[in-house]
């Protein structure tokens, strides 16, 4: 009897092992439509794009339809482009696409400035102070995320970089996801790990401020800036992160990726 009890448990973990799993991947591209002409835009433009496999890119593309289709973006004293669009949203799908049901709950618009823009959110070039090229909003830009166009291109366009203004400010939405910004991913760090994390953290920021490290300064200023500027340089030059900082690139690839 046992032996028969025993038999019947195999079959059915066999079955469950044998039976095609409906991924959300697949759910993701129902009914979603996507212009034909995006494909060739996005291979020039998008890095991370081109290195991904033919079924990779159609849910790409997929993703960032649905982004489109729940974010307003607003260009402020200029016209709209879709490549304009198109940059933004594929920077907001790069951190997050290995996730199969994201959503930015806590944005509804991006406000796209022409340049730099300063404190006081002036661009023109007679306001003061004109260094910064995107930020996630708070008080009234509650939910709102503005960007500077011109840092948006650029990063985009320079493929030798480590960073990317939009990547960086979309990971400040993934760690503000939890309701804290505080520099700690808790939407996609195990909570094991936090601690390991944090010690990571603070000894690669001690590195930048000492100048012994290629990570950008900024990162070293506070734990928030460091997830946001290690995540830019972990999507545009992964391999060089790899070989620089083997254990970061394991710690972000276990945030991102796996």
């Amino acid at each position: 009897m046992i032996y028969i009890i025993i038999i019947a448990i195999l079959l059915v973990v066999l079955f469950i092992s044998l039976k095609p799993k409906k991924k959300v991947k697949t759910l993701l591209l129902e009914n979603v439509v996507v212009p034909n002409h995006w494909h060739p835009i996005l291979l020039e433009n998008i890095l991370f794009y081109k290195k991904l496999t033919q079924n990779e890119q159609q849910l790409f593309r997929a993703k960032m339809v649905r982004f489109l289709e729940t974010t307003n973006i607003e260009a402020i004293h200029f016209e709209l482009e879709e490549l304009d669009s198109l940059l933004i949203a594929a920077s907001a799908v790069i951190p997050v696409f290995r996730f199969p049901n994201w959503n930015y709950n806590n944005l509804s618009t991006v406000l796209i400035y022409p340049d730099y823009f300063n404190e006081d959110l002036q661009f023109n070039n007679k306001s003061k102070g004109r260094n910064i090229a995107g930020l996630v909003g708070t008080g009234r830009f509650e939910n709102h995320m503005i960007l500077s166009r011109k840092a948006l291109h650029l990063g985009f366009s320079n493929k030798t970089d480590k960073g990317n203004t939009a990547i960086h400010e979309f990971i400040h939405l993934i760690d503000k996801a939890d309701g804290v910004t505080d520099g700690i991913p808790k939407v996609l760090l195990d909570k094991q790990y936090t601690i390991p994390y944090l010690q990571l953290v603070h000894r690669k920021m001690e590195e930048i401020n000492n100048d012994k490290s290629d990570i950008r300064n900024y990162g070293g200023t506070s734990q928030i800036e460091f997830l946001a500027v290690a995540g830019e340089y972990f999507f545009e030059r992964p391999k060089l992160l790899k070989r620089k900082h083997p254990e970061l690139y394991e710690m972000l690839e276990s945030c991102f990726v796996v």
